[in-house]
């Protein structure tokens, strides 16, 4: 399917989908650094600029919408004033281009912590809003662990599919593929790095470069010891107090683990490469969707296409 990526960063949701068989004919993004790995990596259709000002009419058609938008906004204070709060802006963007474009499917990914915003009222609004907008909205809660990514990453997909399309090509999320019943063990941490070098050592690894960040093996966020028998804990775009992010600890737990480490455990393959300075880097790899669950997303869409043609749908 042609495929609209609205918030791409660096193409993580953008580079799965490809992978499974999509084309992405049209993607933005307002982070310099991130439009310029994407376009190096993945392709020259990205647009540098805020969505905000870019009109609807500029933006192809498309079979799908994607992207994840910021939620910082939604609160039970704001939800009678939603629009006149500008952290909403976002989202009423990604709202606005479905209203226009009207894809026969949408996928928005977003925090774990949506679901409770606003005491859950702030979910209920974007059900209700891409329900009026002509979609059946679907909320469902993954761990990207499950589905061979070696990190505890909890995220929400909402999917929307247009109310005009029979209910049998309605988007089905995808099963897990790790540490259910009879399914191969999680992938670890330990197993995802196995092999790759130390970087102050002798080695030919782009963006292997890490964060002098203090390892002190806190009980806080991005401060905790590594298990490397365990899945990583989630990849930070963010976290240091002082601008900077807080990269994980590599699992021997001697240093912070580098861009390249960081994007191994995003599923980003070796040779796709970050462009900027080491923290904007750590930022585009965190904010990134993993590379290997969103083709997940995509095999499902693929299936779609395929049931559609079959099945003649318009």
């Amino acid at each position: 399917m042609d495929v609209i990526s609205l918030f791409s960063g660096a193409g993580g949701l953008d580079l799965g989908l490809i992978q499974a068989g999509h084309k992405v004919i049209w993607a933005n993004d307002n982070d310099p650094d991130a439009v310029e790995t994407y376009a190096r990596n993945i392709g020259s259709h990205i647009t540098l600029g805020s969505i905000t000002d870019i009109h609807e009419n500029s933006i192809p058609y498309a079979d799908v919408v994607v992207g994840g938008f910021p939620c910082q906004g939604f609160s039970l204070a704001n939800l009678k004033r939603f629009e006149d709060d500008e952290r909403n802006r976002l989202y009423l963007d990604f709202y606005r281009v479905i209203k226009a474009k009207k894809p026969k499917y949408f996928l928005a990914e977003n925090v774990r912590g949506i679901l409770s915003l606003a005491n859950g009222t702030a979910i209920q609004k974007i059900e209700s809003d891409f329900s009026k907008a002509g979609y059946r909205v679907q909320v469902k809660l993954f761990n990207a662990s499950e589905f061979g990514v070696p990190q505890n990453r909890w995220r929400v997909i909402i999917a929307g599919t247009r109310k005009d399309l029979p209910t049998g090509h309605d988007y089905v999320y995808p099963d897990t593929t790790h540490g259910g019943k009879g399914q191969p063990e999680k992938v670890t941490i330990g197993q995802a790095l196995a092999g790759i070098p130390e970087p102050d050592s002798e080695h030919c690894l782009e963006n292997h470069i890490y964060s002098k960040y203090k390892v002190t093996n806190r009980n806080f966020t991005g401060h905790r010891r590594t298990d490397p028998n365990k899945p990583s804990p989630t990849i930070l775009a963010r976290g240091n107090g002082k601008g900077g992010v807080c990269a994980i600890q590599h699992p021997l737990n001697h240093r912070r683990m580098s861009v390249r480490e960081s994007a191994t455990i995003q599923t980003f393959p070796q040779d796709f490469i970050f462009v900027g300075k080491m923290n904007s880097c750590y930022r585009q790899v965190g904010n990134a969707v993993p590379v290997k669950f969103a083709e997940k997303l995509g095999e499902q869409l693929a299936a779609l296409e395929v049931n559609n043609i079959n099945k003649g749908a318009a």
